[in-house]
């Protein structure tokens, strides 16, 4: 009998397609198709240099297999296989495949980004991956107005209208658009990937539209592309993905969302969607939400208009007076921030660049120790209850 093996498989139903553990990995043993990113088995050597990099923790599935699945069966899944039965000596001895070193890297990888998030128990059932790169769908663009009043930090709101062609997306999920050209081998661009900043009803109540927020970077092939459509343009997109950074519907739930920039992007889907469903009946949300100032701060004017009860804004500059980043107005907040972490319907949300990860960890740490509690311990926790998510780029 063919001794089990550890196989090393990607979660289609959770990867965003940004294909970053494709670039990353040494020995090009990621790749992908037009539905799918995947491993080849036969060159995997379990470097682990792709885990770190993944988003969303899509990257770290394993399966004990006697014999691995190919590369067309991975192209075709929709979502994972389950555990085959291999009888419980032979899967022990397949798990003993991944050793110790290997299970420190997998924890050291997750450490940062919060390790492998799962969707709040509440939440709606995402739709995956409907238009892919072989059959995208095209939208066509209903507006595009500027959100920011710095020349020199230009965030845009894009608003996309899909006509008859269904797309059904919840808060929190992601977009793909593809840039039109080639690249300098002459292959087609791949997506770019975009939060959606609308509710599922969509930007306008009732519409099939929806609406990104996306910053033009100065050497940004998608940025500057999207920051330039005009009204009628037509875009080809892939998605939707992602099936864990969602809202959770149970009323009652308070959110903790943090954010930075166009992190703020899903932030905005949340509270709309709660402003339409619950509005001020709701467990109430909590936002820190920093920028360079005022002037660079996306969605300022709307943010004012948003009752405090149902969303407690603290809004942070890091050049305007003195220096202050989220992690310090969650720390001279740190009775309010408590309060939540102590309450077992709270949500956390971090959104953002990934340099403020390091920072409001440690804030999070110190402001649990203050009321008693280990941060990674009280982490792992509302991670693995799907109370704990974290997407930075």
């Amino acid at each position: 009998m063919t001794k089990p093996i550890k196989q090393h498989l990607i979660d289609p139903e959770i990867c965003i397609r940004c294909y970053t553990c494709e670039m990353t990995c040494p020995i090009e043993a990621i790749t992908h198709n037009d539905d799918n990113v995947v491993v080849d088995a036969d060159k995997c050597n379990f470097c682990m240099d792709c885990i770190p990099v993944c988003p969303t923790g899509s990257i770290d599935e394993w399966r004990v297999v006697s014999e691995p699945y190919s590369l067309d069966e991975q192209f075709a899944w929709d979502e994972l296989p389950e555990q085959q039965d291999l009888g419980s000596s032979e899967a022990e001895t397949g798990l003993e495949a991944l050793d110790e070193a290997m299970a420190h890297l997998l924890a050291e990888a997750h450490a940062g980004a919060g390790g492998k998030a799962k969707a709040p128990a509440s939440a709606a059932k995402p739709s995956i991956n409907l238009y892919t790169l072989g059959k995208p769908a095209t939208a066509k663009v209903q507006g595009n107005y500027r959100l920011t009043d710095d020349p020199e930090h230009d965030v845009r709101h894009i608003i996309l209208d899909f006509g008859g062609l269904p797309m059904p997306v919840l808060e929190g999920q992601s977009i793909g658009i593809i840039p039109p050209g080639t690249d300098a081998n002459g292959q087609p661009h791949l997506p770019r990937l975009y939060s959606i900043s609308s509710p599922r009803d969509g930007e306008r109540p009732n519409y099939n539209n929806l609406s990104l927020t996306v910053k033009r970077e100065a050497q940004g092939l998608c940025s500057n592309y999207v920051c330039d459509l005009k009204p009628g343009d037509e875009v080809q997109i892939t998605g939707p993905f992602g099936a864990t950074f969602l809202i959770p519907d149970d009323p009652d739930a308070r959110l903790l969302m943090i954010c930075t920039g166009t992190g703020s992007a899903p932030m905005r889907a949340f509270t709309m969607r709660r402003q339409r469903s619950v509005g001020g009946k709701s467990g109430g949300m909590t936002m820190f939400f920093g920028a360079r100032g005022e002037k660079q701060l996306p969605y300022f004017g709307p943010l004012k208009k948003v009752p405090k009860d149902l969303l407690d804004q603290n809004l942070v500059y890091s050049r305007e007076g003195a220096q202050h980043y989220v992690q310090d107005a969650m720390r001279d907040e740190e009775d309010k921030v408590a309060d939540l972490l102590a309450d077992p319907k709270t949500h956390i949300y971090i959104c953002g660049l990934r340099g403020m990860e390091e920072g409001v960890e440690l804030a999070f740490t110190n402001i649990a120790e203050s009321i008693g509690l280990q941060w990674t311990a009280l982490r792992d926790t509302m991670r693995d209850e799907g109370r704990y998510h974290v997407e930075t780029y």
